[in-house]
């Protein structure tokens, strides 16, 4: 059991205090005292090793096959024992420019918070010792933790949406270089290789708003009056995030149909140009097939110079056609 948690403790008047080693014991010293909660963090737990937990602290059963499944949409669920809310932490791949999702519950009762964590993104060993450091808004209770989890998550996506802004500043500087902006097939597939990440990022963002909405205001149980100001602060930086994510999309689209009228462009060009060479090639195919054909009556066909004459005619209208075509932006 002890390899699923990551850790687990006592907070009395916003101040660390080490529990009992056993959960039921220390969730009775919490109730006990009354201005005490305790907090347990867990990784990937399997049904079995979930099943103790879920049973000393009178989780709800949807609840808790929500976040053994972690196959989510960021949510709040309000039961009658508890809140449990499902965040979607977005993690940033600088090597490969893409991003990807984990998932993070929050269960939180009278006198305990419960978190579950999947996959690598959002570690709370940090949102731990920034809250344990600061004890005046520990000892609010346990919805201070939800307010922390959700606000070092949201702050996290105000980071990537930042990291993502840069690296579609350097997609559109490719897509509008003069020399033509690379490979179209490439630059294209990255556009849309983009797009996917984009969506992927609002897929965790844009469900969100609503859960933080209902915690910011009044009528959720377990909520602490004053942390609902801290749960507004969330709803503005969540609103942030959104708004640069549809920034983002609407920029990205931008670029995708700038990208596929400069292949237009470019292509009537190429039809342009194959159309002038044509031409030219046309000229003499056309002269060497009249003076091809089998009749006695075509002019100076007798002449000894009516040959070098035709080659004369032949280059000379050439180079007639060419400089016009040129001229004209064909070539």
């Amino acid at each position: 059991m002890r390899a699923v948690i990551v850790d687990c403790a006592i907070y009395r008047d916003g101040r660390r205090t080490e529990g009992p080693a056993d959960l039921s014991d220390a969730l009775g010293e919490a109730r006990a005292t009354g201005d005490a909660f305790l907090w347990l963090g867990m990784h990937e737990p399997t049904e079995e090793e979930f099943d103790l937990v879920s049973s000393e602290f009178g989780l709800h059963p949807l609840a808790v096959e929500d976040a053994l499944c972690a196959h989510q949409r960021p949510k709040l669920e309000v039961y009658d024992d508890s809140l449990f809310l499902v965040l979607k932490p977005v993690v940033y791949e600088p090597e490969g420019d893409t991003v990807s999702t984990g998932e993070l519950m929050v269960f939180v009762g009278d006198s305990f918070v419960v978190t579950v964590r999947h996959g690598e993104g959002a570690p709370l060993a940090a949102v731990r010792r920034r809250l344990e450091a600061e004890p005046d808004i520990l000892r609010h209770g346990p919805t201070t933790v939800m307010y922390a989890v959700s606000d070092a998550v949201v702050d996290h996506y105000i980071d990537v949406a930042a990291e993502l802004q840069v690296d579609l500043e350097e997609l559109e500087a490719e897509v509008f270089a003069p020399a033509g902006g690379g490979d179209t097939k490439t630059i294209a597939a990255r556009i849309y290789t983009f797009k996917r990440q984009v969506l992927e990022f609002r897929r965790a963002t844009i469900p969100l708003v609503q859960p933080i909405q209902r915690l910011a205001g009044a009528g959720v149980p377990f909520v602490h009056a004053e942390a609902r100001l801290f749960f507004r602060d969330v709803a503005d930086h969540l609103t942030r995030a959104n708004e640069s994510m549809e920034g983002l999309d609407r920029l990205l689209s931008d670029v995708l149909f700038a990208h596929l009228a400069q292949v237009g462009v470019r292509q009537n060009d190429d039809m342009r140009k194959i159309s002038a060479w044509a031409a030219m090639a046309a000229v003499p195919t056309m002269v060497a097939g009249i003076y091809g054909m089998n009749f006695k009556d075509i002019p100076e066909l007798r002449q000894p110079w009516g040959y070098p004459a035709v080659i004369v005619l032949m280059t000379t209208l050439v180079i007639w056609l060419h400089r016009l075509l040129k001229k004209r932006g064909w070539l």
